[in-house]
């Protein structure tokens, strides 16, 4: 097939060499703009450019599809190179009906949940933040919804207790990789079997802000350390007036005499690895070592 692929992040990269090892022609790859990052705020490239660049394709990194010149120009590009779809993941920006109408096969999204669940920016995080214990791919006929399009075919895959935000990320972008290839080998088939998604059942998954990253100590202590192991690293609390990251943590029975709170519903748990302000990464038993030899 010819295509055009627009993705940003590391979890569109396997997708998107799985369909060039495939030997379908990908002369445009549309990411989200360089932006500065880390301490240093160094310009860095999106995963998925680093990897275009590494197989000779060329990139496009517009501002908006929906306004602008940078929208004119994204519109005039596909329609120069009328792929036969556009494959989408975690790109970051909304396709307007214009561009959506485009391709023959139109346009097709690798989703990180099994939808009509956690529809939205942040599907991996809402899914272990809330408990779930399955979660999976769906590859998605795209509309001018957030999510709404009809579903073309899906894979699940189970959760347990102790699989963090990370570990379900990267086991779902190589089922996304393994699924599109598998649609884009008979898209003819699949687009006969289209599901409409049932909106009743729909959930909600939206980009996650800093106010949401505070650990609400109300809450039940399963509800924290599920909040805890969905947001990698970025949950966090204060203690001494600080501001703590928290990696992972520990229900349990007891108070002790490590990092240890009671919960809403007065079970404990305490904070395993974590990120003190200033601080590097700790175990949460070497940090209080530290404050006792202060």
């Amino acid at each position: 097939m010819r295509l055009i692929f627009m993705g940003t992040p590391d979890f569109a990269v396997p997708a998107l060499c799985a369909l060039l090892e495939a030997g379908h022609e990908i002369p445009l790859v549309f990411t989200q703009p360089d932006k500065p990052s880390g301490r240093g705020q160094k310009v860095r490239f999106p995963p998925v450019k680093e990897c275009a660049i590494v197989h000779n394709i060329d990139v496009f990194q517009p501002l908006s599809l929906r306004r602008g010149d940078d929208a004119e120009k994204s519109f005039k590009l596909i329609k120069e190179i009328m792929p036969d779809v556009i494959i989408v993941a975690a790109y970051g920006q909304i396709l307007p009906r214009e561009i959506l109408e485009i391709p023959h096969y139109g346009c097709v999204c690798i989703h990180a949940s099994l939808l009509p669940r956690w529809r939205g920016a942040a599907p991996i995080n809402f899914c272990i933040m809330n408990g779930d214990t399955e979660s999976g791919i769906t590859i998605m006929q795209m509309d001018t919804g957030i999510d709404t399009g009809e579903m073309l075919l899906a894979e699940k895959c189970e959760i347990d207790e102790k699989m963090t935000v990370s570990e379900l990320h990267d086991e779902l972008k190589e089922i996304g990789a393994r699924l599109i290839i598998k649609y884009a080998e008979n898209p003819d088939e699949y687009m006969k079997c289209k599901t409409v998604q049932n909106n009743d059942e729909a959930t909600y998954a939206p980009m996650i802000t800093k106010e949401m990253k505070q650990i609400d100590w109300s809450k039940s202590a399963v509800e924290i350390y599920n909040f805890i192991r969905g947001l990698s690293g970025e949950a966090y609390a204060f203690f001494g007036g600080k501001r703590i990251k928290v990696f992972s943590s520990e229900i349990t029975e007891i108070i002790n005499n490590k990092l240890c709170f009671t919960c809403g519903d007065g079970a404990f748990l305490q904070f395993v690895e974590i990120r003190p302000e200033g601080k590097k990464r700790m175990y949460a038993e070497e940090y209080l070592r530290g404050m006792r030899e202060e």
